[in-house]
């Protein structure tokens, strides 16, 4: 249960409500959302003191939420999030599409890859300038410097940038150079991460760990919110499972109950979902029919000479390829999400 205070709330009302939880003995936590001070409560045990608290005329409604993550259920936010980035919307109508490198190798390769990516409509620029890698004697990131590089190339061709950070101090490090936080699958349970990067102004990239059921990802989303910011994209890549033929297996059922329980937005990355470029492609047009609000793709012009992750990054051409595939399912794919969306609202 959230119990929601207009923004007009003194603060001497608000703590008229935290007294009365207090002294009924139920669990909750402040918090603000959407400029908006709540009460999370997670207590059952809360009928009588909730019914006097919704007459005070600074409440602005209270909600009954069953799932254990609120700020992110749609209970609590029935609309879409929209998350604005620069020119870019993330969570709208029409797909995002984000690429770039696995790695930042040099100034001259980000600049290339941008170019091109950019060239075929490419709305935001992904790379990674400190990788968390299996083996400490793989390619770890040129930190940044790479984050000046591809900082540039963004702001050339009028992308926002995204890129991992690994722990806290990243957070400063990197704030001038990227637009976008990403929460790596390693990382998606560092709950002192979490609560840091929910403390920024910058919009979230929430990587799905390995082996997260739907319930963890979630939970993990929610530690970013319960800090106050709204704006986190989860990010499905995949799952370990008995399947040896692929890197992970992509699971595509994610895509349309996320949309059911939360208000969230979610994108695909087949790269890693995959780990095979030749899977990239129909996954990542399986996944936006599924419904996903974007995809991120690793992209490279030389895949075979890459840092990491060569096996799964497209080569130009192959991105090229996806990108025509998309433009012929594009029509049918959003005319399935506007109707989809109507119906949701008529339900609503």
């Amino acid at each position: 249960m959230v119990i929601i205070l207009k923004d007009t709330v003194r603060k001497k009302e608000a703590s008229l409500v935290r007294e009365l939880l207090l002294e009924s003995q139920l669990d909750f936590r402040e918090v603000y959302f959407n400029k908006e001070k709540m009460f999370i409560l997670f207590s059952s045990k809360v009928s009588a003191v909730t019914e006097r608290i919704s007459s005070f005329n600074f409440v602005k409604r209270i909600v009954d939420i069953k799932q254990p993550f609120k700020l992110s259920s749609r209970e609590f936010k029935p609309e879409d999030t929209r998350i604005n980035v620069g020119s870019v919307v993330i969570g709208g109508v029409e797909p995002v599409i984000i690429s770039g490198p696995c790695s930042v190798e040099s100034e001259k390769q980000i600049w290339e890859i941008a170019a091109e990516v950019a060239s075929k409509g490419a709305h935001v620029l992904r790379g990674g300038v400190y990788k968390p890698r299996t083996s400490p004697y793989s390619f770890q990131g040129l930190g940044v410097e790479a984050a000046k590089w591809i900082s540039e190339a963004g702001k050339y061709f009028k992308m926002p940038v995204v890129s991992e950070i690994m722990e806290i101090n990243d957070i400063a490090e990197l704030y001038d150079y990227v637009d976008i936080f990403q929460i790596g699958a390693r990382n998606m349970q560092n709950f002192k991460l979490l609560k840091e990067v929910g403390k920024t102004d910058k919009p979230i990239l929430l990587k799905r760990g390995n082996s997260a059921n739907l319930n963890e990802f979630l939970m993990s989303a929610e530690y970013i919110l319960c800090e106050g910011n709204e704006n986190v994209i989860l990010c499905e890549r995949g799952i370990r499972t008995f399947v040896e033929y692929t890197r992970n297996t992509f699971d595509l059922n994610i895509i349309p109950t996320v949309k059911k329980l939360s208000h969230l937005p979610i994108i695909i990355d087949a790269s890693h979902a995959t780990g095979k470029c030749e899977l990239v492609n129909p996954i990542t047009l399986a996944g936006l029919t599924a419904g996903a609000d974007g995809f991120i793709v690793e992209v490279h012009p030389r895949p075979h000479e890459a840092f990491s992750d060569g096996e799964q990054s497209l080569n130009f051409a192959q991105f090229r390829g996806l990108i025509e595939d998309w433009k012929v399912l594009k029509g049918p794919v959003l005319s399935i999400k506007k109707r989809n969306h109507l119906n949701k609202n008529l339900v609503a």
